[in-house]
């Protein structure tokens, strides 16, 4: 339960009871150079969801469930609608995650910004019985990966999506996957934490199990060549199927207009897959199954081998 803010400079929250042997679980993030299409297009709704996401889902990753979340909101000069646009993405953004907006801090710095710009920094707090913490030991040869799709580019490769709007100038497409091109490209990080809950709640894991769930990898900067890595133990390898999941048009357009080769798409961006699971493959159908069910988009994308020497994820 969080308690009323009065006048005191801290915020409190009680760890549910239903938790025997809570460990907590804390993570913090930002949104990037995304903020500078929000202040170019004037579209400030969504950055806060994405802020929320990008903390949450990392959290998520170990098995917990986010408690809390913080927000750090800096500018200039104080815009009053373009605050409450933000923060009213961070709220929904706590809502559909199921965690509680339990404080932030608003500074105004004279100098430190340009006239209506700003950053943000957020900041979870989430809880897992011990006995679930997901550290991905258990993974072994023969688990099967699945892929959740992303919404679209999430909240990382911004840089490039920047400089890839400025080289197709006026050529820039109308609409990319059936929605205006500044919504497509704006779209917020999808929130996998209470979909993923549930499906742990029916395929859990446990220290020292041979089956269920065992790990999660959240697709941010470094795509999935860099972020499966750290949930592998030494000595295994992820070996995706190339075009076991579909790429949208949006990233097909990202990869045309910068260039880039698969290899480059798959470091750079989330590439159409935010959230790997690493499940036993005896399970891989049915814990499928219950997250197409809450609504996921689900692609079996792989399975874990023997690394052999090679890379650690291999896409072929």
């Amino acid at each position: 339960m969080c308690w009323p803010a009065s006048a005191a400079f801290g915020a409190l929250f009680e760890v549910p009871k239903r938790y025997k042997e809570p460990v907590l679980v804390s993570g913090t993030d930002g949104v990037g150079t995304k903020l500078k299409l929000a202040f170019e297009w004037n579209m400030h709704d969504t950055v806060g969801i994405d802020l929320v996401a990008m903390s949450v889902n990392d959290v998520l990753v170990q098995g917990a469930e986010p408690l809390f979340f913080l927000d750090y909101f800096a500018c200039g000069k104080l815009d009053v609608d373009t605050a409450a646009a933000v923060v009213g993405g961070i709220a929904k953004g706590c809502e559909l995650s199921g965690c509680a907006l339990i404080g932030g801090e608003t500074a105004e710095m004279p100098g430190m910004y340009p006239a209506g710009e700003y950053d943000l920094a957020g900041f979870a707090v989430g809880a897992v019985e011990k006995s679930k913490i997901l550290t991905g030991q258990n993974v072994k040869a023969g688990d099967v990966v699945l892929g959740l799709a992303s919404s679209g580019v999430h909240s990382n490769g911004f840089s490039l999506v920047r400089k890839c709007i400025e080289r197709a100038g006026a050529n820039a497409p109308e609409t990319l996957d059936g929605k205006p091109f500044k919504q497509a490209l704006m779209e917020p990080t999808r929130l996998y934490v209470l979909n993923v809950l549930t499906v742990l709640g029916k395929h859990p894991t446990t220290a020292g199990a041979s089956s269920g769930i065992k790990a999660l990898a959240h697709i941010t900067g470094g795509g999935l060549l860099e972020n499966i890595p750290r949930v592998l133990p030494d000595g295994l390898s992820a070996h995706l199927k190339k075009g076991s999941w579909p790429q949208t048009e949006l990233f097909a357009w990202l990869q045309n207009t910068a260039g880039i080769d698969d290899t480059e798409m798959n470091r750079t961006f989330n590439n159409g897959i935010g959230m790997v699971v690493v499940v036993d493959a005896t399970e891989a159908e049915s814990c499928a199954a219950t997250l197409r069910a809450l609504g996921e988009q689900v692609y079996t994308i792989g399975t874990i081998e023997s690394q052999g020497g090679g890379e650690q994820v291999v896409v072929a």
